[in-house]
């Protein structure tokens, strides 16, 4: 009798400590990565809004502005 009651004691014990350990590992929200995505933590609706201001909106303006005074040089050396 006392044997049984010890495998039942052991049993609820891992079952307990697996349900504790299952409970922490999903109340931690942390990023997790599953078939290629990441996913977001569960507290992610709680998280700061960040503002990036828009920015211009042709992004190789400076390489733009570089090539047309190079094809202006190159004209004015052709002459």
């Amino acid at each position: 009798m006392e044997n049984k009651m010890n495998t039942q004691w052991i049993t609820r014990g891992t079952i307990g400590t697996l349900a504790f350990a299952a409970l922490l590992a999903t109340s931690t929200g942390c990023q997790v990565s599953l078939n290629g995505q990441t996913l977001p933590s569960p507290h992610y609706l709680q998280d700061d809004v960040q503002y990036f201001p828009a920015g211009p909106e042709f992004k190789l303006s400076r390489e733009a502005a570089a090539l047309q005074a190079a094809r202006a040089e190159e004209k004015r050396n052709q002459r």
